[in-house]
């Protein structure tokens, strides 16, 4: 048993304690607007599904982000590990800023562009966490769209206390119809959003058309495991682990990093790279439960609200999901060609 694993049956037995305690009261909670596991890859949702969704995804956010950053911090998104690595608590900030700069060396193929960009957009950018990192490592304009009004404001906040009101600014705006002119950006960076995304044609095709001529795109996403050549589908247990997923956390239907790609070079988009770090991402869902046993994380979450407490009941299931390599934490980059 690998010093991941080990950590992640602790961690578990752990939190059955508080699931016991608010399983009742979850399982009341429904919601109808996730999207099934049941249409083709990258189908889009309906108008009034797409709706729901955003709603619920502004609502989410707009209740626990404040947490989120109370106890992990401005960046929201997965820390980038060592395979099977042994790591405390402390260690997670550090491996949320590794992610950023392993996500830039994979997409750019050094530890620094050939080009240094200087126009950038963050797709779903929660408080803002990489926008301002972006704009303090290559001194650009980073510009940040998210469904949530608190995320928006709070970033925009935190960008003018560390000096960047100038570099970092940022909105409410929809992924799928984005406030940008044709050609504006020559990076567009999305972490962790695409999951959300309840049409991922017109999602990518959005990104495609932000990008300056040369630019470069990332998307870094949760997707499920790639199809064999004698599947149609996942298996009817693997939707129904996704869909209880979805229902918390407010996801459409998952597609997988062969889909992805499929649309980027439908766009006819240049220097297609995908990888699979779903092993550097292990040792993270464990820590959030971890941090959410705490007395400080525990009082925190009741008070956050019921969407919240929701999403942290089902985190669990995004453990076992990795285990059965059902879930898949994918990187996708591109160039839009000159």
């Amino acid at each position: 048993m690998t010093t991941t694993t080990c950590y992640s049956v602790k961690i578990l037995s752990a939190f059955n304690t508080f699931q016991t305690t608010f399983s009742s009261a979850a399982t009341r909670l429904s919601f109808g607007g996730a999207r099934k596991q049941l249409q083709p890859p990258c189908a889009a949702a309906s108008s009034a599904e797409i709706e729901v969704l955003q709603k619920g995804i502004a609502e989410l956010y707009d209740e626990s982000s404040g947490l989120w950053e109370d106890i992990w911090g401005e960046h929201m998104h997965h820390g980038f590990y060592d395979p099977d690595s042994s790591v405390k608590i402390s260690d997670h900030r550090l491996a949320q800023i590794r992610m950023v700069e392993e996500t830039l060396a994979f997409a750019y193929g050094s530890a620094e562009p050939a080009k240094i960009p200087k126009k950038i957009v963050d797709v779903g950018c929660g408080i803002g966490g990489s926008s301002r990192y972006l704009a303090r490592k290559y001194g650009a304009k980073c510009q940040g769209i998210t469904l949530s009004p608190v995320q928006a404001q709070r970033a925009q906040a935190l960008a003018a206390a560390q000096g960047l009101a100038d570099k970092a600014s940022f909105q409410v705006g929809d992924a799928l119809n984005q406030p940008f002119p044709d050609g504006e950006f020559d990076l567009v960076w999305s972490m962790e959003s695409g999951e959300h995304m309840p049409d991922k044609k017109k999602f990518v095709s959005e990104l495609a058309r932000v990008a300056a001529p040369g630019a470069t795109i990332i998307i870094v996403t949760w997707c499920h495991r790639i199809l064999s050549p004698s599947e149609e589908s996942l298996r009817t247990d693997e939707k129904k682990l996704l869909d209880r997923i979805c229902d918390a956390y407010y996801l459409p239907a998952w597609c997988s990093a062969s889909d992805y790609v499929k649309l980027l070079e439908s766009l006819s988009l240049q220097d297609i790279k995908t990888a699979d770090w779903s092993e550097n991402v292990a040792p993270f869902w464990p820590a959030v439960i971890e941090s959410a046993l705490t007395w400080k994380g525990f009082t925190s979450l009741l008070r956050s609200g019921w969407k919240t407490i929701r999403g942290a009941l089902v985190m669990p299931l995004m453990i076992e999901g990795y285990k059965k390599d059902l879930i898949k934490f994918s990187i996708i980059t591109c160039r839009k060609p000159e």
